[in-house]
């Protein structure tokens, strides 16, 4: 901790009451997230429900820490998958170079040039909304920063000599990637993972927000903004808890990844994740 910033310490903390409170929200939630009671409808935060009630009268305060668990546990979801495939491809792309490098870094190129949630967008309403397809797009559209940070990386591991002597003594290219790749990656790819959720996590609430994410009568965080727009004068509780959830657990987290990322990073690693490195 001594070397930690209090910054970094207090985004940690609020970051893992978040996560206690959502992974224990089955049983510390006041009221299940779907009871309603109309002729409570838009209560305003009291003894009975801490923050307040939505336009059907559901306790504000359950249907949010229900809504984490679906918000984070996408957001998670998706840095996984596209850190995976995004790494594969940059290792890949290194390793194999000729015109298989060529062909992965333009195509790296014309997907990052695009707009991310537009065409994350396109792909929702083209695949339908939900719960996979809502994954599926994110993956197709994050993938870049974790190919292009893991493709220079890679580049740079394999002029070193413990690479030239694991080749000259037989150890086979999948073995060389698996023990002596990979490891030296893991650090700065945890670094962009981190910086990524807090994005993913912002782009699972937009997308839930215009209706293309988990459907009724399960909740996330964009949908319960959506829902409570109509209604924000009256009580505006219901748009600020799920809004400010939002922007406070992808504040920490990219506070966290920047730690992360400077405790981890070479200039190599800080010229890459600012799209400096091109061609190896």
């Amino acid at each position: 901790m001594r070397n930690r910033p209090a910054h970094v310490v207090a985004a940690a903390s609020i970051v893992s009451l978040v996560v206690v409170a959502v992974v224990l929200s089955p049983w510390i939630s006041p009221y299940p997230p779907a009871e309603q009671d109309l002729a409570a409808r838009l209560a305003a935060p009291g003894a009975d429900h801490w923050l307040g009630t939505d336009h059907l009268g559901r306790d504000t305060l359950s249907r949010l820490l229900e809504g984490g668990a679906f918000s984070l546990t996408i957001a998670a979801l998706a840095t996984v998958l596209t850190g995976v495939v995004g790494t594969f491809i940059g290792v890949v792309s290194a390793r194999r170079k000729g015109w298989l490098d060529e062909f992965l870094t333009r195509t790296n190129d014309v997907v990052l040039s695009l707009p991310e949630m537009v065409v994350a967008l396109f792909l929702v309403a083209l695949l339908g909304s939900g719960y996979p397809a809502l994954l599926l797009a994110l993956t197709l559209v994050g993938w870049t920063p974790f190919a292009r940070l893991a493709r220079a990386l890679t580049y740079d591991i394999s002029t070193r000599g413990f690479i030239e002597a694991a080749r000259v003594t037989g150890c086979p290219p999948a073995f060389v990637v698996r023990r002596h790749i990979l490891p030296h990656l893991a650090g700065p790819l945890l670094g962009q993972a981190t910086l990524r959720f807090g994005q993913l996590l912002i782009n699972v609430g937009a997308l839930s927000y215009l209706g293309l994410g988990v459907q009724p009568p399960q909740s996330d965080w964009g949908s319960m903004l959506a829902a409570a727009q109509p209604f924000a004068l009256r009580s505006p509780v219901t748009i600020l808890a799920p809004g400010l959830a939002i922007f406070v657990v992808a504040l920490c987290v990219t506070l966290i990844g920047q730690h992360v990322a400077r405790r981890t990073g070479s200039p190599l690693v800080l010229n890459a994740r600012a799209g400096k490195v091109r061609n190896a």
